[in-house]
């Protein structure tokens, strides 16, 4: 065996006759007869093959190779292993079909095998194990669909294949498959409605994400499953009323039914689902734009373990409740945007001092803001007035989207204490006044600065120069005016858009510095002068836009790179 290993870290060094075999690192005799009994070799990093002389080890009950680099198929000799328990070979790179005579191995518990590169069906065989009480072959690239036989392992308890190709439709357990605890069959292609599972009242986790499931769910699936703790359906095409009787369900801690497509009124009785962390009710077509359709988020006040609150993408209508500010301050995250939810967000939210994220995009909301949000997302709703000066001491936010609203005023010079911005813009709104220099000197700013149709005028401060890793820069559609300043010579800038201003002046030679640029657009100022040669060298840039300006002659250059030209 030892010569087919690759051992970088000489784990098997041991391995030789002058040392008793029971002594050899990773090695497990059993005390009466001093036969192998186990072996375990996982995490050491060793690469190569398992050998079939395994199979003549024939007292082994525990093999574990978890977390190595070991490849090629596992060798059909495991079946000689009869009196085998535990056969653990996650996260390496075993290949070809999962060996058929692994039925013979009639004492196995467990088969761990997730994480490799696994292909073909899954054997019919695996169903005469009748010892067998975990089975997690995910993430490989097995295919077909998963045997009828699995129906007859009465003492399965887990059965994870998550991450594979498996397709068609779940075989029945009902008959003999009552211990199970957790089913994981998501990121597959499994069809059909709901899986047969709902008569299993042993069951805590479900997971069937990110399948092809259609059809409602069953009606007394909260009575039947009353341990269900997560119940993850996220991806499918499920379609009804979210059932209430999930509010028998008091154990549950996770239900995310995003991405599917639900509708009608939610009314499960969240107040008795006190171990509730995390509520996914996204991207459906819940609601019913009444002015009740929230109502539900003042029994959530009860769920004093709530984190994470989803509602975004849907048909929720109505004012917005003032108990929202009453949930847990466990609470991390809220997102509701994209609804046709109206009033307030009450200030009693920021007594959520844990809130970091909050999402109201789309919507007709005017809002009160938690200074420890480090995500906060307020586009596309009704908010008037100038931006408020208090924004400068969310100094956690690293991202800040305002854009389509109404807001009037000046840009907040506070705004430079945000430290930790790496995106903001507030493009379609009616800011006017010159932009702060404090802006530009938020050096984390890398993602994106939106300035674009807006009201600002003045020069565009030199202090840009200090945006280093800066990928997108877009301040167009304003009213700027002055010379483009010579400093923008950041070298990360892959988009630069400052058309319909009023820059004078000439192209600063700076811009040969732009070396990662792909679009630039200036067009529609009052730039003169010549078009600098150095563009043509700009080698990944595809659309460029200088029309509309008074430059004094046309342009000879070859441009061998450029996609898209305009006013040259």
């Amino acid at each position: 065996m030892k010569s087919q290993l690759q051992d970088p870290l000489g784990v098997t060094s041991s391995w030789n006759n002058s040392i008793n075999l029971c002594q050899w690192t990773g090695v497990t005799c059993g005390h009466r007869h001093q036969r192998v009994i186990g072996l375990d070799l996982r995490h050491q990093s060793i690469g190569g093959f398992l050998s079939p002389f395994v199979g003549n080890l024939s007292f082994l009950r525990s093999i574990n190779l978890a977390n190595n680099s070991f490849r090629a198929e596992i060798p059909h000799e495991v079946g000689n292993l009869f009196r085998l328990q535990n056969l653990t070979l996650t996260n390496n790179y075993f290949s070809g079909k999962i060996p058929t005579n692994l039925s013979r191995c009639s004492n196995l518990v467990k088969f761990e095998a997730s994480n490799n590169k696994l292909a073909g069906e899954s054997p019919a065989e695996i169903g005469n194990l009748l010892k067998f009480q975990l089975l997690n072959i995910a993430e490989n690239h097995l295919r077909g669909q998963l045997p009828a036989s699995i129906g007859n392992l009465s003492a399965l308890q887990e059965i994870n294949v998550n991450g594979n190709r498996l397709g068609g439709r779940i075989p029945s357990t009902r008959s003999h498959v009552r211990n199970l605890i957790s089913f994981n069959v998501g990121l597959n292609q499994f069809s059909g409605m709901f899986p047969p599972i709902n008569n299993i009242s042993s069951l805590e986790y479900i997971f069937i994400h990110r399948n092809i499931y259609h059809g409602s769910l069953p009606l007394d699936i909260g009575v039947n499953l009353p341990n269900l703790r997560f119940f993850i359906i996220s991806g499918n095409n499920l379609t009804g009323s979210l059932q209430d009787s999930l509010s028998n369900a008091t154990n549950l801690q996770k239900l995310d039914i995003n991405r599917n497509l639900f509708s009608g009124k939610v009314s499960i009785n969240f107040g008795g689902l006190q171990n509730l962390s995390w509520l996914n009710l996204g991207k459906n077509n819940l609601g019913t734009r009444t002015a009740n359709d929230l109502d539900f988020i003042t029994l959530l006040t009860n769920c004093t373990k709530l984190e994470v609150l989803v509602l975004d993408s849907n048909r929720f209508g109505a004012v917005l409740p003032f108990s929202l500010a009453n949930l847990s301050t466990t609470m991390t995250g809220i997102a509701f945007g994209n609804n046709q939810i109206s009033g307030f967000i009450p200030d009693g939210i920021a007594n959520l001092v844990n809130l970091n994220a909050l999402g109201v995009e789309f919507n007709q909301l005017a809002v009160t803001i938690l200074k420890s949000l480090q995500m906060l997302f307020l586009h596309e709703n009704v908010l008037q007035g100038t931006i408020p000066s208090f924004l400068g001491n969310l100094t956690m936010l690293t991202q800040r989207l305002l854009e389509v609203n109404d807001l009037l005023g000046n840009i907040p010079p506070s705004i430079g204490n945000c430290k930790n911005l790496i995106l903001l813009t507030t493009r379609k709104n009616k800011p006017s006044g010159t932009m702060p220099r404090q802006l530009p000197r938020i050096i984390t700013l890398s993602v994106l600065l939106n300035l674009s149709d807006n009201l600002l005028s003045g020069h565009f401060p030199a202090e840009v120069g200090k945006l280093k890793n800066l990928v997108s820069l877009d301040i167009s559609s304003n009213m700027f005016s002055g010379e483009i300043p010579t400093t923008l010579g950041c070298t990360s800038l892959e988009y630069l858009c400052m058309q319909d201003n009023s820059f004078t002046g000439s192209i600063p030679s700076t811009l040969s510095s732009l070396k990662s640029i792909t679009e630039l657009d200036l067009s529609r100022n009052n730039l003169s002068g010549h078009i600098p040669q150095y563009l043509e060298n700009l080698s990944f840039l595809s659309f460029l836009n200088l029309s509309y300006n008074h430059f004094e002659s046309k342009s000879l250059f070859v441009w061998p790179f450029v996609d898209e030209i305009k006013g040259i």
